[in-house]
């Protein structure tokens, strides 16, 4: 027996005893309950694989000693043809198997922090940039999740200097964490009378969204400064100190919000960014240290890579992590087919890291 094989049987031994521990518990622990249906739940998923591969293999074992000692020509054909085709069925399992069996990212059922900010190209930037965050709003309703805006900077023409929005909802961050980087346009501005290309530019960050549990922070470690907001947003925005402007002295990470009118809220929608932004600091350390093989890495989170290009006028949305093209702008900008893009950059990491794990 190989040691994947070895490998794949105390998984099962596990999954077997976690279900009878479950089955035949006679007091209840809360703590030790819902650490061990967490488990169960996990393990359940590849057990049902293993089991699966593990009846495959006993029945090529059964069609192989048919085929040994068959006399019927014509019954051996029908074997030798089963024979081929389970054959060509236990790799494909066997991939399955290995892609559950990689690790898992702490922060893939976590929310999301949304951030984009206009990046080169002056106006056209900032409406490259609120078309992006329009597509990821659309994209969010279509998978159910909830998307609520933290802080919108506009710049007028329904351009946007910065955009924040949280999304909540089931396998957020998982999805999303691939969005991270520069994205670049190249469309003809509406205001350019000549018809030229112009090019242009967005930066697109993505945090896991965390609860105070998920880090400890010390409130002498904050400044906490309350000024007037300004901008558009009515005659309250001259009259009240409602903007809230948080800094986290141990790491210089600074986050104002002035969307509300209220200093409350304000202050409990900077707390929220805030804690994302340091636990993506914390994130991004754990990652380097235990990826520091790993050279073709996505959704590293690294805000100066450029990612991908949306060409208009040849209706091309393109990934350079990948090598990527897909011929369906609007329907990538109403996120209707975003995920086609994050399908393909999910399949190239997993592959990665299985690469990295036989490496």
């Amino acid at each position: 027996m190989n040691s994947f094989n070895d490998k794949l049987h105390s998984i099962l031994e596990r999954f077997y005893f976690v279900k009878n521990r479950l089955d035949n518990s006679t007091h209840y622990d809360p703590l030790k309950s819902v650490s061990l249906l967490k488990e169960f739940a996990e393990l359940s998923i590849v057990a049902e694989e293993i089991n699966k591969l593990f009846a495959k293999q006993k029945e090529l074992k059964e069609l192989q000693e048919l085929i040994s000692t068959e006399t019927d020509p014509e019954l051996e054909k029908i074997a030798e043809e089963e024979y081929l085709n389970l054959k060509n069925e236990i790799p494909d399992i066997e991939h399955k198997i290995k892609i559950l069996l990689l690790p898992k990212d702490i922060d893939d059922d976590k929310g999301a922090i949304l951030e984009i900010r206009a990046g080169t190209g002056g106006d056209e930037a900032g409406l490259f940039g609120a078309d992006l965050f329009k597509m990821y709003e659309m994209y969010s309703a279509l998978h159910g999740w909830k998307f609520e805006i933290l802080e919108l900077n506009g710049s007028g023409l329904g351009a946007i200097k910065e955009a924040i929005a949280s999304i909540s909802g089931k396998g957020v961050f998982a999805r999303l964490k691939y969005e991270s980087g520069v994205h670049r346009v190249q469309r003809v501005p509406e205001t350019e009378a000549s018809g030229r290309i112009h090019t242009s530019a967005a930066t697109v960050a993505v945090l896991p969204e965390v609860e105070d549990f998920d880090i400890q922070i010390d409130e002498k470690d904050l400044q906490i400064d309350t000024y007037r907001a300004s901008g558009a947003g009515g005659q309250h925005v001259n009259k009240t100190d409602s903007a809230v402007r948080i800094t986290h002295i141990p790491t210089g990470t600074v986050v104002a919000v002035q969307d509300e009118r209220s200093q409350h809220r304000n202050r409990d929608k900077a707390m929220k960014i805030l804690l994302s932004k340091i636990y993506k600091h914390e994130r991004i350390k754990r990652e380097n240290d235990r990826s520091k093989t790993r050279k073709n890495q996505v959704g590293s989170g690294d805000r100066s890579e450029r990612i991908r290009t949306y060409n208009y006028p040849q209706g091309r949305v393109s990934d350079h992590r990948i090598n990527f093209s897909l011929y369906k702008i609007d329907k990538v900008m109403d996120g209707s087919a975003l995920d086609e893009i994050i399908d393909k950059l999910i399949e190239f990491d997993q592959a990665e890291r299985l690469k990295g794990s036989n490496d």
